[in-house]
């Protein structure tokens, strides 16, 4: 963790607003991951922070990626670039999932001189990869329970378990390799049942496949939804791994390859956020203050990830009731209206913790302002 003083500092030297990632806590959460799942390869959800340090990090640690547009690749693919051609090669089949069950059939074209695993979910799709990919390995999306979760996803994604041994022999008619099948259970979930019923389901589809002469599945993709301790609510990873673990001993044969995509697991307590007031007022009675960033920029996984993120105060003092909003003129800008800070004056630096996953990834340029400066440290 990242102290204050040298928050403090990183500010004074780069100004604000200010992202700071601390690669100790990538590599802090990556082993715990792999420590707590020991049968599971995390490929990492590259969109929860599409950062190149951040992705070079995990790279040296071992991880693979999960990848879903063509930006994303290429930030991989940089760091892949310079092997020779057959063992980078090896290195795509191995190690990047594009796990977007939608692509143009432009990024299809792209995709196949790589050969590597994508998703998909739906016989659209199918034809579409036979035609623009047929080198590519497939791997089915299944619709599975998302109660719990904080960021729902089985509404736009999967297959329904009725139809996906269908569609499975459907690719295999058309000349290509179902290599397994894949799900999320939704993103930051809480539920541990979701993770029981999803592999659960997928043996079923797994015995139901091979009792109709397909038997060419070797791995299971759990996708991600493993959960960030943003509060004391979450209880701790170790207690999902248990739950997990024992499933997947129970359902899936050794040989069987188990794959995730952890995204805000591993990045979300590498980012703290450091903002400067810019202006203070009291608004129905309760002080009220103005920062450099907000919902339009670092504070974005406010509304697009259902996140919340206190403020907090490097100065001390005795704490009121405050709200705070971003810079700029939409009242949509809303960081909070109900934190505890001590009274504070323009210039004065606030923090917010736990911010690494789904936030600079998601900032704009609304109103003209910039996202936040990022600054890696412990790299």
């Amino acid at each position: 963790m990242i102290s204050k003083a040298r928050l403090q500092r990183l500010a004074e030297e780069h100004g604000t607003p200010l992202l700071v990632i601390d690669h100790d806590e990538l590599r802090k959460n990556y082993r715990m991951f792999r420590r707590y799942l020991p049968r599971v390869q995390p490929y990492f959800a590259v969109k929860a922070g599409a950062d190149s340090a951040i992705v070079r990090t995990l790279f040296e640690e071992g991880s693979s990626f999960d990848v879903a547009s063509m930006p994303e690749f290429d930030l991989v693919y940089e760091h892949i670039k310079k092997m020779p051609a057959r063992e980078r090669q090896d290195w795509i089949w191995n190690k990047i999932i594009y796990a977007n069950p939608i692509k143009p059939v432009e990024t299809l074209a792209e995709l196949d001189k790589y050969k590597p695993l994508v998703t998909f979910d739906n016989e659209t799709e199918i034809e579409k990869i036979a035609r623009h990919a047929p080198r590519a390995g497939l791997v089915l999306r299944l619709k599975v329970s998302n109660t719990g979760a904080m960021v729902e996803l089985s509404s736009k994604f999967g297959a329904s378990p009725g139809e996906a041994v269908d569609l499975i022999l459907e690719a295999d008619r058309r000349g290509l390799v179902v290599e397994g099948v894949s799900f999320h259970v939704g993103s930051q979930t809480t539920n541990y049942q979701n993770y029981v019923e999803a592999l659960n389901l997928t043996a079923d589809i797994f015995a139901e496949a091979k009792s109709r002469g397909y038997s060419k599945m070797n791995l299971v993709d759990i996708g991600g939804g493993f959960p960030a301790p943003y509060d004391e609510t979450v209880r701790p990873f170790r207690e999902l791994a248990r739950v997990i673990n024992s499933e997947i001993t129970r359902l899936f044969p050794k040989e069987i390859e188990i794959l995730a995509e952890p995204g805000r697991f591993f990045v979300a307590t590498a980012g703290t956020s450091v903002a400067k007031v810019i202006g203070k007022a009291v608004r129905d009675g309760k002080p009220s203050y103005y920062i450099n960033d907000g919902v339009y920029h670092t504070y974005s996984g406010q509304i697009f990830d259902h996140c919340r993120y206190p403020v907090k105060a490097f100065r001390r003092g005795k704490t009121k009731l405050s709200a705070v909003f971003g810079p700029t003129c939409d009242a949509l800008d809303v960081i909070s209206m109900a934190d505890n800070l001590p009274e504070l004056a323009c210039d004065d630096l606030v923090y917010s913790e736990m911010m690494g996953a789904y936030t600079h990834a998601s900032a704009t340029t609304f109103n003209g302002f910039s996202p936040a400066t990022v600054v890696h440290v412990n790299q």
